[in-house]
């Protein structure tokens, strides 16, 4: 039972976080490391990019707007109890991962002769594949998370070790016997058949299976504008991914962008797991002080683990990007130096605060001031010929705009000042310190190559 308690809901969320780019890293090493030429590589990011593409916006709707609709709906607080062992809002929101999958299938399938990549009409990598990984795998993103609701944090941490660990094993298996890449895609498939077997028996376990319209309405009701808002926004991945292969006719240079355009790992499932655990903890206002005063010193302790080890990783980019790939990719390193910046915006939770009191609009107007200035910005940057690189300094002016807007507002409109949660000297610190190293690093002044 000691190791159980080493893991609570927050941590156990960002270990399960942080294992999904680290196997796709070691993948990315194996297939750079592998006789897959730059082309078969691009093709495998592709398929990653449009599954994610075509999914990330109502999964990430949906799954956040349960989190504070959780044992706190209307439908549900009549009920007295609301079935404290099983729960009926996680086996709908299940129901409603299902629904958005099959209509993004049946849509898939009458588009993909439309479909454009790299300037080629329906030349999409293994377009059947890719919809039926689609299909299958959006709703078993839901098992963390019913962990989560249900404090069972270690379970969590077990769960993403299992099958990550497979998922490595089964992709990069054929490949290290010789397989072309489309074997690497039916491992990624077996995988989630196996994750759909897991998601069944935590259904039985966790959940009351009892569909409720009113209950949908009410959790789409919140979730519609998370959902707009994250596709707006999306991500700078996704968007800058969408303007590079209309841009550049070379599957190879979008490799090399994908292969870039990466936070560093540790950043990016760290802060999303401190913000997931903490939405629930926004829901009632008798916590709101509690939650604050959380919410900061948990960012704290992240800025004194993330910002150094960010700065360690951007000192030697240059160095490791030809030797943990191959050379031809050197000049993924400058894209992901860009990257490296948006820990500025990313360890700060307005965004946290104002999902988890329910403003849901309020992200949805961020997320279109964000994504107007990305691609502007974007634009502008590609007819200067900034190319790449200019791309991903779009996207983080971008995330700095719209993460200011959403700290005006919570300061403004809902009287909580940046102090309250937002542990200021040492954000504004680090913040500098990492400012001045990518100056030294891009201008060369630095460099450790």
């Amino acid at each position: 039972m000691r190791k159980i308690k080493l893991i609570d809901n927050v941590s156990g969320l960002q270990l399960f976080q942080l294992m999904k780019p680290v196997i796709f890293l070691i993948i990315s090493i194996v297939f750079t490391k592998s006789y897959l030429t730059t082309q078969d590589i691009g093709q495998w990011e592709m398929f990653m990019f449009i599954g994610g593409l075509m999914t990330f916006f109502w999964v990430t709707g949906i799954i956040q707007s349960l989190l504070p609709l959780y044992h706190r709906n209307k439908t549900y607080r009549k009920m007295g109890d609301n079935g404290v062992d099983k729960s009926p809002e996680i086996f709908n929101a299940f129901l409603l991962l299902c629904f958005f999958s099959l209509l993004f299938f049946i849509l898939g399938h009458t588009l993909k002769d439309n479909f454009s990549v790299f300037h080629n009409r329906g030349n999409v990598p293994f377009i059947n594949l890719l919809l039926l990984y689609i299909l299958f795998s959006s709703p078993v993103c839901l098992i963390e998370y019913i962990y989560l609701l249900n404090n069972r944090s270690y379970r969590i941490f077990q769960y993403g070790l299992y099958t990550f660990v497979a998922q490595l094993i089964f992709i990069i298996t054929p490949i290290l016997f010789g397989k072309g890449i489309i074997w690497s895609i039916y491992g990624l498939l077996v995988i989630t058949g196996f994750r759909w077997i897991w998601l069944i028996i935590l259904l039985r376990r966790y959940t009351e299976m009892k569909i409720s319209v009113h209950f949908m309405k009410e959790h789409l009701y919140l979730g519609i504008p998370l959902i707009l808002t994250t596709l707006i926004s999306g991500s700078g991945q996704y968007t800058d991914g969408i303007i590079i292969s209309a841009f550049y006719k070379d599957p190879a240079k979008f490799a090399w962008f994908r292969y870039g355009a990466k936070e560093f790992p540790l950043v990016l499932m760290m802060a999303n797991g401190l913000n997931a655990a903490m939405l629930s903890e926004f829901s009632t206002r008798e916590k709101m002080k509690e939650s604050l005063e959380t919410i900061r010193v948990k960012s704290k302790r992240l800025m004194h683990l993330l910002f150094p080890s960010t700065m360690l990783m951007m000192l030697i980019a240059r160095w490791l990007y030809p030797l943990m790939f191959r050379q031809d990719f050197s000049q993924s390193s400058g894209i992901y130096l860009v990257y490296s910046l948006l820990i500025i915006p990313r360890l700060v939770f307005p965004q946290t605060i104002i999902v988890g009191r329910k403003k849901t609009h309020i992200s949805l107007i961020a997320a279109i001031l964000e994504i107007i200035v990305n691609i502007s910005l974007s634009l502008l940057m590609l007819k200067w010929g900034y190319k790449l690189v200019g791309v991903a300094v779009s996207t983080f002016i971008a995330y700095v705009v719209s993460n200011l807007f959403m700290v005006g507002y919570v300061w403004s409109k809902m009287k909580i000042k940046p102090a309250e949660y937002i542990p200021l000297k040492v954000y504004a610190f680090y913040s500098f310190l990492i400012g001045i190293l990518f100056v030294l690093i891009d201008h060369r002044i630095i460099d450790i190559h």
